[in-house]
């Protein structure tokens, strides 16, 4: 028998259908300008954002190659801690960590300030802090950054609250696919994680920002605003663009080896989770709301540790770029699993505004990279979609969101051979991770922000 909070939510949600419905019928112009302003917004402030992490960490390198790099990385580490504090302490305190979970938590009718003064203060903010060193992706800021401009142009446009509901997370949505180029991925994120809803209108609305938002991140990319050129050429048009090119042979036997995997995954990335969590517990026990301290202190221990660390592990892109492509050794691997599971947790502790899927991808990927050489010196034979494969179960078993993740790792490779290998894996993950916990690190980190 359902239970009086179930029946209540039923409810809701066909009344939220209803009302949107009756708006697209009655003012579908307003519904129209809603999603093309959210889904340019969207791209435009993610790419921006990439373009300020780019700029910002290649005058860090050119730094590092006239000064020592334990002068120059815990020095600019505290500083873009102290300027990126100041900035959210000061403007906009909900602009502070990743983003994901104070969209969630909107979206869960919580109280969270939202609009363009948030999205603005976690663009600068984000920049400075990734781009000073903090070893963040951009996937959450982009998140919370497209759900905010969505929701200033709603205000805008005086649309319905329901209306105003789903367009966030569209813009949330939107954000994810400028950032990932993955389109599919964002339009899925929003249905599995963010709305839990799957009504035709509301998938309609979502399919229609976020495939928006990533055509105008080709856009961008392709007039220079954006450091890499996008999937737009002047001679051909709109084409595939793949980060990896990997030897895709997908076997009967490989089937064992990605559950294995799976279940390996699953067990590290619950392990993880637990300690970015126990972190900012830590993190706020010991420093409260003094957010600038907190950033400073992170942000010059974070650069005395990869002061120390070789060269190959001061850029987290290139970080990526080694295992993506299977450059590094076994050694290398673990040794990048290490660093950014213990570093990434610093991080987020601090209340840096930067993401984890970027981070959560890399890992995945090193221990698929790790798991695949181990396999192959033990039985003579591994499958060639390890590498994928972990980075998809990892972010699968964090999120607790195995379709998405499943398309986050596909549009690194754009092959279509790599799907069911990844998913095989993510599935098993994903299952492993809710024996632990049913709750994602997101849900998570909105209970624990209620409780504090």
């Amino acid at each position: 028998m359902a239970m009086p909070n179930d029946l209540n939510r039923q409810q809701n949600l066909i009344q939220s259908s209803r009302s949107i419905r009756k708006l697209l019928e009655q003012r579908w112009f307003v519904v129209v300008l809603a999603l093309m302003l959210t889904g340019l917004g969207a791209a435009l402030t993610g790419v921006l954002f990439k373009a300020g992490i780019y700029s910002l960490a290649k005058w860090r390198f050119q730094l590092l190659e006239l000064l020592p790099p334990w002068i120059v990385l815990p020095a600019l580490g505290a500083t873009g801690g102290l300027v990126s504090g100041l900035l959210v302490s000061r403007l906009a305190p909900s602009a502070s960590g990743s983003g994901v979970s104070h969209i969630m938590a909107f979206l869960r009718h919580r109280s969270v300030p939202m609009g363009l003064r948030v999205g603005m203060v976690k663009l600068v903010a984000g920049v400075i802090a990734i781009g000073s060193g903090f070893p963040l992706g951009p996937e959450g800021p982009a998140v919370q950054m497209g759900g905010s401009v969505a929701w200033k142009f709603a205000q805008w446009l005086k649309a319905p609250i329901a209306f105003r509901r789903v367009i966030v997370a569209a813009g949330g949505g939107a954000g994810l696919a400028a950032i990932f180029s993955a389109p599919i991925g964002g339009f899925v994120y929003v249905i599995e994680e963010l709305l839990h809803s799957a009504k035709p209108a509301v998938l309609l609305l979502v399919v229609v920002t976020t495939f928006w938002a990533d055509t105008w991140a080709d856009v961008f990319g392709f007039l220079g605003l954006s450091p890499s050129a996008g999937s737009l050429s002047k001679g051909v048009g709109f084409q595939l663009e793949r980060e990896y090119t990997p030897l895709v042979h997908f076997l009967p036997i490989d089937l064992g080896y990605l559950i294995a995997l799976g279940l390996v995954t699953g067990v590290l990335a619950e392990f993880y989770c637990r300690y970015v969590l126990a972190m900012q517990r830590k993190g706020k026990t010991w420093f409260g709301n003094r957010l600038v301290l907190r950033m400073v202190l992170s942000g010059g221990v974070l650069g005395g540790v990869y002061a120390a660390l070789p060269e190959s592990f001061r850029n987290l892109d290139n970080l990526q770029d080694l295992v993506g492509g299977g450059e590094a050794g076994p050694l290398m691997a673990l040794s990048t699993f290490v660093v950014l599971f213990f570093t990434t947790g610093l991080a987020a502790a601090s209340g840096a505004p930067g993401g984890l899927f970027v981070p959560m991808l890399t890992l995945g990927g090193a221990i698929g990279l790790a798991c695949g050489d181990w396999a192959q010196m033990l039985t003579g034979h591994a499958p060639s979609t390890f590498i994928f494969a972990g980075m998809g179960a990892f972010v699968a078993s964090c999120s607790r969101t195995p379709i998405t993740a499943m398309f986050l790792a596909f549009a690194l490779t754009k092959d279509l051979l790599i799907l069911k290998p990844i998913l095989v894996t993510c599935l098993a993950s994903f299952l492993v991770a809710r024996l632990f916990n049913e709750h994602s690190i997101y849900e998570r980190q909105i209970t624990m922000e209620c409780k504090e």
